[in-house]
């Protein structure tokens, strides 16, 4: 069985092609500046042959052309006809309360989605123009809408609530609906596996720690609480968000700076995190880079940061009563050592306890890596996540439970 995982964005289009029988990806590819001109570029990963051109891509019809042809290409194809497709994967950023598990597209799938669009402006309109190219070329194909957070729907009431007017919360959906969920669902499981024990009897942190960051905290396989909340600015420091902040900051900043409300979530989004606090960047490398150079303020966004992960994991900690392990993941969590040890330095009160040397050596070790010191209570773990994986399997249950 080939399943096809889609991931749209505004300008974009990228796409794995999945053997289902080994979870081996055949092929992968990304169609970008849509809209503008259009080039894509594509791997088949059995050969290692690759080729990148141009395309015009007014659409993403055309985008999911040029990813079909590629597919299908003679010398840099993996499949020989489209009926080979057995199911397309989309991955959604936002369900809101309508969709809360892996779902059939259908209209009246589409119409929830549309729903969204008030809750991720940014996302979903691209989701959607997605899943139009992609039924525009493979109008037969079924498809299936995998929503980051969906994993999240498990969060207790009193967490997920925001101490708001209720009324005014519950009318307009408002309440904490996390992100990253494929990613904290696939790390968690995957630990559970090097802790040898069911994932029922588990109580694991995940950090997806990217220029995008969230924490979870996954009680028995179920999320309990994550650091996100209505939208992807809440949380911990991150690249250029400002992540929790008291909120009223936010007005007075739009007055003293004469920063208008339809500009003041821009501001939020990318002119803050470790972008703002640091005025270097918001690439965490060129912060390490500035820190070298004797850069105060940079110093202060990467302590900002590993203070913030600490006071998550010790809460976690809390709300589990207990944690098993701790677990790093994404572009930070995964090649980021310094961030690493100094969020769980000084934590032996937990039971964490980091080798250093192991923590240094990540990337010459094979993953998932355990980085824990002898004696720790607490297992910490690294462990690379794969999104496009658990759409995959997502995609295939579903179409397993239609047969």
């Amino acid at each position: 069985m080939f399943i096809l995982v889609v991931n749209a964005g505004s300008s974009s289009l990228k796409y794995q092609l999945f053997e289902m029988t080994k979870e081996e990806v055949l092929a992968k590819g990304l169609c970008e500046r849509i809209g503008i001109d259009g080039k894509i570029t594509h791997t088949n990963l059995q050969t290692g042959e690759k080729f990148s051109k141009e395309v015009a891509m007014p659409t993403h019809n055309e985008a999911t052309r040029a990813m079909i042809d590629a597919l299908l290409d003679a010398q840099y194809g993996v499949i020989k006809d489209m009926s080979d497709i057995s199911a397309i994967g989309h991955r959604v950023v936002q369900g809101g309360p309508w969709i809360t598990k892996p779902t059939l597209v259908t209209d009246e799938a589409i119409e929830d989605l549309k729903k969204c669009v008030v809750l991720a402006p940014l996302h979903t309109p691209p989701h959607l123009q997605g899943i139009e190219g992609c039924k525009a070329v493979m109008p037969n194909t079924p498809m299936v809408l995998v929503i980051d957070t969906s994993f999240h729907a498990t969060i207790p009431e009193y967490a997920s609530t925001f101490p708001i007017d209720i009324n005014v919360s519950r009318k307009h959906h408002i309440k904490r609906y996390g992100a990253h969920g494929t990613s904290h669902r696939y790390v968690a499981q995957e630990c559970a596996k090097w802790l040898d024990k069911p994932v029922e009897e588990t109580k694991i942190v995940t950090c997806h720690l990217g220029n995008g960051s969230s924490i979870s905290a996954v009680k028995g396989g179920k999320v309990v609480d994550t650091s996100m909340g209505f939208t992807p600015l809440d949380g911990i420091i991150m690249g250029s968000r400002c992540g929790a902040i008291d909120p009223a900051v936010v007005p007075y900043v739009m007055e003293k700076e004469n920063i208008p409300v339809d500009k003041i979530g821009d501001w939020m989004n990318k002119k803050c995190g470790l972008l703002g606090v640091s005025g270097v960047s918001s690439d965490l490398r060129d912060v390490h880079a500035a820190i070298a150079e004797g850069n105060k303020d940079a110093k202060l966004a990467f302590d900002i940061l590993v203070y913030e992960i600490k006071k998550f994991v010790g809460a976690y900690a809390a709300a589990m009563n207990g944690v098993d392990a701790v677990v790093f993941t994404a572009g930070i969590g995964e090649n980021d050592h310094e961030v690493r040890f100094h969020s769980l330095k000084d934590m032996e009160y937990l039971g964490i306890k980091v080798d250093a040397e192991k923590n240094l050596s990540v990337r010459s070790l094979p993953a998932p890596c355990d980085i824990s010191a002898d004696g720790s209570a607490v297992r910490v773990f690294v462990i690379p996540t794969n999104e496009e994986l658990v759409i995959a399997r997502d995609t295939k249950e579903v179409l397993d439970s239609l047969k």
